[in-house]
């Protein structure tokens, strides 16, 4: 796979948020005196995680290896029907620090008979660059999941903040997912704070206003272990 560059790099501080509902933590964020604003305006975001048939990535993340990876693809929006602008994302991390690349995704569908020979299809027939098709052969998709997002960021764009609500996670088998076998989470909100490498020393007094700790919480890591297991 590709190899990260090390300027791309950038630390994720993550909450899980069980006390507070997505209204009170927004509020938090809006009163920060680090003064968020909204880039953008809230959407649905959605998500096929990809792995291998051992289930190599997750292993990796569960047992908390410094070099892992996540693959998945992402669009916006309603979550069947016809599916444009998806994106490819490989997200590579090392150590407590991480990057991702982005590539652009055929359009498709997902419905009652998606599967995976049409994901395979979709790879062969894309313009993605051969080592990455290479890559995704030995993959399979595993994972729906969808949430409610919310982004902020300072207006010096040193930190970014999102905060999403209403998780959903859904089993995807080989072969005719109709997608009706969901798991949600109303209880948690998660709540993440990004910034690249060299605003670290800065991070603990943007961190130290909210009332949460900070946890290990990975939604692909969640949503297997919420429908397989």
């Amino acid at each position: 796979m590709i190899a990260a560059q090390t300027r791309d790099f950038r630390y994720e501080r993550k909450f899980l948020v069980e006390e507070l509902d997505a209204r009170q933590i927004r509020m938090l964020v809006e009163r920060h005196p680090g003064m968020f604003y909204q880039p953008y305006p809230p959407r649905y975001v959605n998500n096929l995680y990809l792995d291998t048939e051992a289930m190599d990535n997750y292993f990796a993340n569960v047992a908390g290896d410094a070099n892992r990876h996540k693959v998945r693809i992402r669009w916006y929006g309603e979550r069947l029907d016809r599916i444009v602008h998806p994106v490819l994302e490989l997200k590579v991390k090392s150590g407590l620090v991480g990057t991702k690349y982005t590539y652009p995704f055929p359009e498709f569908s997902i419905d009652d008979g998606f599967a995976h020979r049409d994901f395979q299809q979709l790879i062969a027939g894309s313009s993605l660059p051969p080592e990455i098709r290479f890559y995704l052969r030995g993959l399979q998709v595993v994972l729906c999941n969808r949430y409610y997002r919310w982004y902020y960021a300072t207006r010096d764009q040193r930190f970014r903040v999102t905060v999403d609500s209403g998780l959903e996670y859904y089993r995807v088998k080989k072969s005719h997912n109709r997608f009706v076998s969901r798991v949600t989470d109303h209880a948690h909100v998660v709540v993440e704070m990004k910034y690249d490498k060299h605003f670290d020393p800065q991070a603990n007094r943007m961190a130290g206003f909210f009332p949460f700790s900070v946890t290990r919480n990975s939604k692909y890591v969640t949503g297997i272990e919420s429908v397989y297991y």
